[in-house]
């Protein structure tokens, strides 16, 4: 009889897992069809010519599905390092990359049931609206390329930092936001509007610091706040698609072959880390991000021709990001 139970719940848990992936599985193999019939009969020579691209985000998509770092936060300094693709390119890539991988990867986070706070991300992605809207009209053509790629760097820095404060055993408490009224409503579309300006010159960034605010501030668990900002980056990144295609003149024809080269890699990249974020050790991802962003840094300030204007830029914005982390660490409204 306990053999015959146990055959039972194998089948029981295949089927169930079969339930889970197969809305993944068949969005992909129709991205792919489409992707086919759109690229045919260059679809090889597509990825052939542009396989740097292609490379770059089974890494990019992998990291996006499994971390609070979306795909962008890999392709912007590859392709502004490595590749010497334009600053402004590189971040419309990100964001319409993202907007397949990253939706990709919600799909694959709510078919596994994992526990999201549906609520934090209507309001950020709100304020991420204001916020794209700002970058997009008025920071982006004022500010230089190397100011954007600090920026960035600076973000991705501010993300380890937060990282080491929780690796240093700064205790999580919460499964869920607390109550949100209105100084909590206010405190989100705040972080929608900089998170949006931010990922509207480099492609992502509402999503880390989104990650940053709902561990430092309101101390939500790091399993709740990852996967939030998962799917709140695929909203941002779908947002910031339809403002370039409607609002800012649309997508240049590279930008286009780019995201046709990296379609079939992410569609299947970020769904796969979703699943391996759900299976990893906490401790795992949080190490493999901090040397990520360890490795962003060196190469900044190996790449990067710094002046002076340029260095104090970089160390106001660290300076500001690291004050602004402080203060959330040491405020106990929300401890309790």
């Amino acid at each position: 009889m306990s053999i015959k139970l146990l055959c039972r719940a194998l089948y029981s848990n295949n089927r169930e897992g079969i339930k889970k992936y197969s809305v993944s599985i068949l969005l992909a193999l129709s991205v792919w069809f489409i992707w086919g019939l759109y690229t045919y009969p260059d679809s090889c020579s597509v990825l052939y010519k542009y396989w740097q691209v292609s490379v770059t985000m089974i890494f990019g998509s992998i990291i996006a599905g499994a971390t609070s770092e979306g795909g962008g936060a890999i392709a912007f300094p590859v392709f502004t390092k490595v590749l010497q693709i334009p600053a402004s390119d590189a971040k419309v890539f990100s964001l319409a990359i993202q907007s397949v991988g990253m939706v990709a990867a919600s799909i694959a986070i709510f078919m596994m049931r994992i526990k999201v706070l549906w609520r934090v991300i209507a309001w950020v992605s709100l304020g991420g609206v204001f916020g794209m809207l700002i970058g997009s009209l008025f920071l982006a053509p004022v500010l230089a390329p190397a100011f954007i790629r600090m920026l960035f760097t600076v973000l991705a820095v501010s993300l380890a930092l937060t990282l080491l404060f929780l690796s240093a055993g700064f205790r999580l408490r919460h499964t869920l936001m607390p109550e949100i009224r209105v100084k909590e409503i206010g405190i989100l579309l705040v972080v929608g509007v900089l998170g949006g300006a931010v990922s509207s010159l480099v492609g992502s960034g509402i999503d880390m610091i989104c990650f940053s605010v709902l561990v430092l501030l309101f101390r939500v668990c790091e399993s709740i706040a990852t996967p939030t900002s998962v799917i709140l980056m695929a909203v941002n990144s779908l947002i910031g698609v339809l403002l370039h295609l409607f609002v800012l003149g649309g997508i240049n024809e590279q930008v286009q072959a780019y995201w046709l080269a990296a379609v079939p890699v992410v569609v299947i990249g970020a769904p796969l880390g979703a699943y391996f974020c759900s299976r990893m050790h906490h401790l795992h991802i949080r190490y493999l991000l901090i040397a990520l962003i360890f490795i962003e840094l060196l190469s900044s300030l190996w790449i990067l021709a710094f002046d002076v204007t340029l260095i104090a830029f970089s160390v106001s914005m660290l300076m500001l990001f690291l004050s602004l982390m402080v203060w959330m660490s040491k405020v106990k409204i929300y401890v309790s």
